[in-house]
């Protein structure tokens, strides 16, 4: 999200609280030196496949250390996940586990200026173990790596593109390379409720597989100046791994 100016934090200088939770894009904003902060949340997906259906649900939470005011070190997770399949004439099948884990950095490298067209730039790097339990887990190192930027698009516009390079794992365990991409269009008409419209593609979604898209859309809420509520909808309209539907409710806040 597009960082705001927040009351509160003139003791000290800090980056703007600018939690990368909920959408899909992520900013360039890092949270501070010697500041930690947390984003987690509550997450649900339903997918759907002739006869089956299936329900996840899960617990996205990442933790961010500011090394400096340009660098933090990043460990994310879905944590606990949980999975319901369905269909006509079986019994529902359920498995419980943990999701693999990974490490991190943010860099901001280039500040917001008006002759550069107040457009900000840094990169994220992250990479996954092969770790998990039961069927969440993996069997490649898996990672990726993307530019961010923000974009002030007027008063009371702003856009976060996202454009990187992944390596992944498709659901038989194959790894394979594909493309990100990824803009959230956000409105701050006030210092508290910000809504905004979220797309993010993979190319491709799985070893020889079409392209994905994933549409969503939400609202963040600035509780206090370093808490941060949030919730967001979306859904697949390309793809075959996409959710039919999913939503996710959840908290940010830096220490």
């Amino acid at each position: 999200m597009w960082p705001r100016c927040r009351r509160g934090l003139r003791r000290r200088k800090l980056p703007p609280f600018n939690p990368d939770r909920p959408g899909i894009a992520d900013g360039r904003f890092v949270v501070g030196g010697g500041k930690f902060q947390i984003e987690s949340g509550f997450q649900q997906e339903y997918h759907s496949d002739g006869r089956l259906k299936e329900r996840d649900s899960f617990l996205p939470s990442l933790f961010r250390y500011g090394l400096d005011d340009r660098w933090e070190l990043r460990v994310e997770s879905n944590t606990f996940s949980h999975t319901r399949t369905t269909g006509a004439g079986m019994d529902a099948r359920e498995a419980s586990g943990y999701a693999p884990v990974s490490l991190g950095f943010k860099y901001h490298f280039r500040d917001s200026r008006p002759e550069t067209g107040n457009l900000s730039l840094g990169t994220i790097f992250r990479v996954f173990a092969p770790v998990g339990s039961g069927g969440f887990q993996t069997r490649h190192v898996t990672g990726d790596l993307r530019l961010v930027a923000d974009w002030l698009a007027g008063p009371n516009w702003s856009l976060n593109p996202n454009v990187g390079v992944a390596i992944a794992e498709d659901g038989e365990g194959n790894a394979f390379a594909s493309g990100l991409a990824a803009l959230t269009l956000t409105y701050g008409p006030n210092n508290r409720l910000q809504p905004y419209v979220d797309v993010g593609v993979t190319a491709p979604e799985v070893q020889h597989g079409r392209t994905s898209t994933i549409l969503d859309g939400g609202a963040t809420y600035l509780l206090r100046g370093n808490t941060q509520l949030d919730f967001g909808v979306g859904t697949g309209v390309a793809g075959a791994t996409p959710p039919d539907l999913f939503w996710t409710v959840g908290v940010s806040h830096r220490f």
